[in-house]
């Protein structure tokens, strides 16, 4: 598998898993665009890496078009029509399950965004059949995939959690036990839902026969989502957060996702006028800022309807200007603050007429509540976890509202004229990953490769744990840890070299000579391929 690809003309593909950069070549090479592209690859990623995304979540899209205009496509679910506070009481709960059927309480609305890019598609000369689109997923999921390394190792360590999940053991259990890495493993429900929309079209997942397969196994293992719930939504278009650095223009989702934490990162640390990268002031600069921007984030960001004012206030260059001077360059800022782990894709394909795609599609956790709906073979998502039972908390769980996303899609145009689509897994790691890979790239100069290999970090706890902490791969130099533990970080060094707690990145970059690079993780089972 190639883990970055360079030079292509006619556009470029990166994702996770390789078959999903695979299945957005082949469109790519067929004439199709990149909206198309990345519909067909968050398909198949659903299909080869379900322990990390599917079509029972969600999706946020960033879409440059030819023109210049950046738009964001909103495909993020609602809780559902009786997912009440008092539903939850009376069920003996005093917070939101992270798992089961009660866990599986939001709208998933990932296909709705897949239904959104089409149109935008089409308005830009696409032509590709929905049956090509989804071809490589039906494939993949009715002939079998092999099980990655991450899902082996995921499967094990989640499996106390899924004691009794309904269809969790069926679909992702062999004779009982977790799989190995290497075997092939089959996802036959769900491979017969996407042949089943391939000739109905993407509309019957809400509103045909499929939304009523669907909402019959919600209502029969308890979930508080009901088909019209499903009946009810559509993803919608938005317009991006933006702010101005020096390199050029950075674009972000805005809420409920935090992608004004991601913006709000990046520009403040624009204005520490930090020399070089990888030593203190690097990462000291970053962790500072995302402990500024993260402050915002938490009190502010919630579900649109809810906000009174716009957020684009806190990218004003006053409001950044005052919060980089309470930046101390020399000693660490205290750090108590929630944390979210969080099991999510990000993908990203570009093409020759300058459309260039930011798209990250999740189910939250790792297996997210993992309900798998034995007529549809739907993995559910447990983002409403992310809600809090009391009424009074900046995301309270009502009917209708939508959650809190860690999900963020990023975008920049550059001055020089390259127009970069980047982004990672890894709920609050995403803001502090994709800052590490802009700014090595963008202003340090590194190449795409590089800038995603280089060891990361990530603030925030440590799964299992109330101790608040700054964790850092095992590369990084010794006198870098030292200045940091002297600063005043809680440093934590883990073990590995590349760990998956820091997210699986990647980004696609079309040059303004018409040309495209394209790079994953090696933390992850990536892969980037051209035409």
């Amino acid at each position: 598998m190639n883990l970055h690809t360079a030079g292509h003309r006619r556009g470029v593909a990166a994702a996770p898993h390789h078959a999903a950069a695979e299945a957005g070549r082949a469109i790519l090479a067929e004439g199709g665009n990149a909206l198309e592209a990345m519909v067909a690859m968050a398909a198949s990623i659903a299909a080869v890496y379900p322990h990390m995304n599917h079509a029972g979540g969600d999706g946020f899209w960033l879409v440059r078009e030819p023109s210049g205009r950046v738009r964001a496509l909103m495909a993020g679910g609602p809780a559902g029509a009786k997912a009440t506070r008092d539903f939850y009481r009376e069920a003996g709960h005093d917070e939101i399950p992270s798992r089961g059927p009660h866990a599986a309480l939001t709208v998933p609305g990932a296909v709705g965004g897949w239904m959104l890019a089409l149109e935008l598609a089409k308005a830009h000369g696409g032509k590709m059949p929905l049956d090509l689109l989804l071809g490589a997923a039906i494939a993949s999921a009715r002939t079998g995939y092999t099980v990655t390394r991450s899902q082996a190792r995921l499967t094990e360590e989640k499996l106390p959690e899924m004691t009794n999940v309904p269809g969790f053991a069926l679909t992702f259990l062999i004779d009982g036990k977790p799989p190995k890495q290497g075997i092939t493993m089959m996802q036959g429900a769900f491979a017969a839902t996407l042949d089943h929309l391939a000739k109905a079209g993407l509309e019957d997942f809400y509103r045909g026969d499929v939304a009523r397969e669907i909402g019959t196994d919600l209502e029969k293992i308890g979930s508080p989502v009901t088909r019209t719930d499903l009946e009810k939504f559509k993803a919608y278009a938005a317009e991006p957060l933006s702010a101005g650095i020096g390199a050029g223009t950075l674009y972000n989702s805005p809420p409920p996702t935090q992608g004004l934490a991601s913006l709000m990162i990046l520009a403040l640390f624009d204005r520490l006028r930090v020399a070089e990268a990888e030593d203190f002031d690097f990462v000291h600069g970053l962790v500072e800022s995302t402990k500024r921007a993260f402050r915002v984030r938490d009190r502010f960001v919630t579900d649109p309807k809810q906000i009174d004012e716009p957020l684009a206030r806190f990218l004003d260059a006053k409001f950044l200007d005052g919060e980089a001077a309470k930046i101390d360059a020399k000693k660490a800022a205290p750090w108590p603050s929630q944390w979210d782990k969080g099991d999510t894709i990000w993908m990203g394909a570009a093409d020759r007429s300058g459309l260039v795609v930011s798209y990250i599609q999740s189910i939250f956790w790792e297996f997210g509540s993992g309900c798998v709906l034995p007529r549809t073979g739907l993995l559910m998502q447990n983002r409403g976890a992310s809600f809090s039972l009391e009424k009074n908390s900046a995301n309270p769980l009502e009917p209708g509202r939508l959650p809190f996303h860690t999900l963020n899609p990023a975008l920049a145009v550059l001055k020089d004229g390259r127009v970069m689509a980047y982004g990672t897994m890894g709920g609050d790691g995403q803001p502090q990953t994709q800052a590490m890979l802009f700014t090595r790239y963008a202003l340090f100069g590194q190449t795409l490769a590089e800038a995603i290999d280089r060891p990361r970090w990530l603030l925030g706890k440590t799964w299992g744990s109330s101790h608040t902490n700054l964790r850092l791969e095992s590369r990084f130099d010794g006198h870098v840890i030292d200045r940091l533990i002297d600063a005043g970080h809680d440093v934590d060094v883990i073990a590995e070299p590349y760990s998956d707690t820091m997210g699986h990145a990647g980004a696609v970059v079309m040059h303004p000579d018409r040309t495209f690079e394209g790079a994953h993780d090696p933390r992850a089972d990536a892969g980037a391929a051209g035409v």
